[in-house]
């Protein structure tokens, strides 16, 4: 099922460094529309649960530990072919393999700390965004 929402964290290293006015204009401009967002942070339980599908994972504990050191920004965005224009904008995983112009080239340090998350799939940018979101927080 092909829906027109996805789901995004700008990841504490994007707050970290000051990069979530930059990063929401770069989302803007790609012609997104907000339709719910907070600023919060991660419990490790949090954190632990967001990613349990990477918990077999050599990187899931510094994943986990990464992800709930600071803020994020949570967000679902709404435009036609959310997930996979999303995904374009965001870039590769690796910033140094990322598309010039895209979030993680312009703002990721690593592959580790990549800037921001976006979902892989409309499915799991359904159940991401009802992790963050009660359905009165979404416009």
């Amino acid at each position: 099922m092909t829906t027109n929402r996805t789901f995004t964290m700008l990841k504490p290293d994007a707050v970290e460094n000051g990069h979530i006015g930059a990063i929401l204009d770069k989302i803007n401009a790609a012609g997104f529309k907000i339709v719910a967002m907070k600023l919060t942070q991660l419990s490790k339980r949090d954190a632990q649960a967001f990613y349990a599908v990477h918990s077999a994972r050599p990187f899931y504990g510094e994943l986990v530990d990464f992800m709930s050191r600071g803020p994020i920004v949570a967000a679902i965005l709404e435009k036609e072919n959310a997930v996979e224009d999303f995904r374009a904008l965001i870039g590769a995983t690796n910033p140094a393999e990322a598309a010039e112009g895209t979030i993680r080239k312009m703002f990721a340090k690593s592959v580790g700390e990549n800037a921001v998350h976006g979902s892989d799939s409309d499915e799991n940018a359904a159940i991401e965004g009802a992790f963050h979101f009660s359905g009165r927080e979404v416009f």
